[in-house]
């Protein structure tokens, strides 16, 4: 009897890992793993270059507009826009209606943007030093402060 008991376990099948299932499965998790990590690895150095990138951006803009600004001799400014002259002709620098802070003659005629996304710009003067209060679309904010004198009549 117990012969018999012995025969009809052994020719019921389990259905069970086997060992090759088993590394298959641990392989494929790991892997899974392994591409999970790369593709964190790989966004986290994008989100890094892109906030260089806008840094650099920023700075060519500084550098740009504080080669401009020196240049020129200060006017005025009025309605979030700087007025300058620039070789004896006036010009005026601010924001335009699109998301660009550009430099055009002072009746708002020509186009030469010096940069894009802006959100929002605000110029005011507190005595001699001139305040431009940039807000860019991707939410960076950035102040740029510039020192002016008014030419002795």
């Amino acid at each position: 009897m117990e012969l018999k008991n012995y025969w009809r376990f052994k020719t019921s099948r389990v259905r069970a890992f086997t060992l090759l299932e088993s590394l298959v499965a641990l392989l494929v998790v790991s892997g899974s793993l392994l591409l999970f990590q790369a593709m964190s690895q790989l966004l986290v150095s994008e989100v890094r270059y892109q906030q260089r990138s806008e840094q650099k951006e920023w700075l060519l803009f500084v550098d740009q507009l504080e080669a401009e600004l020196h240049q020129s001799s200060f006017e005025k400014v009025e309605n979030d826009r700087l007025y300058l002259k620039q070789n004896g002709r006036p010009i005026s620098i601010g924001k335009s209606k699109s998301d660009d802070f550009r430099k055009t003659d002072a009746s708002g005629r020509g186009y030469q943007p010096m940069v894009y996304g802006l959100k929002s710009a605000r110029i005011y003067q507190e005595g001699q030093v001139v305040h431009f209060h940039f807000h860019f679309d991707k939410g960076l904010e950035r102040e740029f402060i510039y020192r002016v004198e008014k030419e002795k009549s």
